[in-house]
């Protein structure tokens, strides 16, 4: 049984998430605004055909160098059994966004170990801006530390969420709870990129997020970076958050108790 990883290994790890990360992102800025192939996977969840070489890119190199690790990503799985590793990859996060020329989408690339998030970054192309984390060596934006604002008051805080592909059929849309928050916050933004808004928060660009319905790629990297930067992080009820729950609720951790009261329809 192979001994806990050291800072170097972790380290290393890092540096190649977000090498994977800056190669796959600047493939799709070059694409940006140019015409592209789209296909759905449902109603409104499209896949471009920059979706599915960037996934390439950086598949085919984790492939190359750790062939002995899992990987996860969202446009299709190569599992392995027993594998003490997995990369868990977004390669568009913000794909809607990407296909109409809007310039909010990222590329995110996550490692576990034994089911440990310890490396993640998440690269925006339009900012070129890195953000990324290791565990328990901090969070950056382009190399510089960043961390979460020191906001108390609800009433003086933006927010970020976000609404499922199934808004329009699902009985559970979060359209209840944008409303009760919105009646609270000093504002609400949607981006339109899970991954982007919880590095926003990392960075104290916002004060706190949540969203229903979300997938693994989606938060594996950018939650390390809300972590490391300060962050607290659990599901909407208040129980322990892990990346493959539906549900996510972000904060600087002093709005914790406030957003957690309101999106479950208490007073504080």
């Amino acid at each position: 049984m192979k001994s806990e990883l050291t800072t170097r290994e972790t380290t290393h790890l890092l540096r190649d998430c977000e090498r994977l990360a800056i190669k796959a992102g600047e493939m799709l800025r070059r694409g940006f605004n140019h015409r592209l192939q789209i296909t759905y996977k449902g109603r409104i969840n499209p896949v471009t055909d920059l979706d599915i070489k960037a996934q390439q890119i950086i598949t085919s190199e984790i492939r190359r160098q750790y062939p002995g690790h899992d990987i996860l990503a969202e446009e299709g799985t190569n599992r392995r059994a027993k594998a003490d590793y997995r990369w868990i990859i977004d390669p568009l996060d913000g794909t809607v966004n990407f296909a109409h020329g809007f310039p909010v989408y990222c590329v995110s690339v996550a490692v576990e170990y034994r089911s440990k998030i310890i490396a993640g970054a998440v690269y925006d192309p339009e900012r070129r801006e890195l953000f990324s984390a290791g565990i328990s060596l901090g969070a950056t934006m382009n190399r510089r530390p960043i961390h979460v604002t020191t906001e108390r008051n609800l009433q003086r805080a933006l927010l970020a969420t976000g609404f499922a592909y199934d808004i329009g059929t699902a009985k559970r849309n979060n359209l209840g709870l944008f409303a009760r928050m919105a009646k609270r916050a000093q504002g609400i933004r949607r981006p339109g990129s899970a991954a982007i808004d919880l590095c926003w928060l990392a960075a104290g660009r916002i004060d706190g997020f949540w969203e229903l319905k979300l997938h693994p790629w989606d938060t594996a990297a950018a939650s390390l970076v809300v972590t490391e930067a300060g962050g607290r992080l659990s599901r909407i009820d208040g129980s322990a958050y892990s990346i493959f729950a539906p549900d996510l609720l972000a904060t600087n951790g002093h709005l914790h108790p406030v957003m957690h009261s309101v999106l479950n329809g208490r007073r504080k």
